[in-house]
């Protein structure tokens, strides 16, 4: 296997147990936010293809694709960004999915396709982010596949607290 098969994979696996997560629930218990987080499963899902959109285009297009408010902005409208962790009231379960499928599509596309891995861009200026730091593609998609995992593990916590299922055990 060639490391894009490998890195393939290892995302594949991880968006594999955030999907299993949410399986046979309704739109209604997908916002549920049974623990005293903020997060609901829909939310989830969205938050995770949002992010791995945003981080594949960083890859294309650099650090213009990673705006958010400006954190020391108190006139910033964060309205957007905190949807993103909710399932509407106009949105389904299955409509986030399928987004979140051609967002993995698009993604899956871009690794095998890529030029060169070791391709980097600029961080955006963020208090998280060391000054001047850059990313190549390949730790960008590390980091997608880190963030993946540990929602998959919020996720299972979230549907064991609203009908004791477990991804596994």
């Amino acid at each position: 296997m060639s490391e894009r098969d490998d890195l393939l994979e290892a995302l594949g696996k991880q968006r594999y147990f955030l999907r299993y997560t949410v399986q046979g629930l309704t739109d209604d218990q997908a916002r549920l936010r049974p623990t005293a987080s903020e997060l609901c499963l829909g939310g989830l899902i969205k938050h995770v293809a949002a992010t791995e959109q945003r981080w594949m285009e960083f890859v294309l297009e650099g650090p213009a694709a990673m705006a958010v408010p400006d954190v020391n902005d108190p006139d910033a409208d964060w309205s957007q960004w905190s949807n993103l962790f909710r399932l509407l009231e106009d949105e389904t379960l299955d409509g986030v999915l399928a987004g979140y499928e051609k967002v993995a599509a698009r993604t899956d596309e871009l690794i095998r396709t890529l030029p060169d891995l070791d391709a980097d861009q600029p961080l955006p200026q963020a208090p998280w982010f060391p000054p001047g730091a850059r990313w190549s593609a390949r730790r960008v998609i590390l980091h997608l596949i880190g963030e993946t995992s540990q929602h998959a593990g919020h996720a299972d916590i979230l549907r064991e607290s609203i009908d004791g299922q477990k991804s596994m055990g």
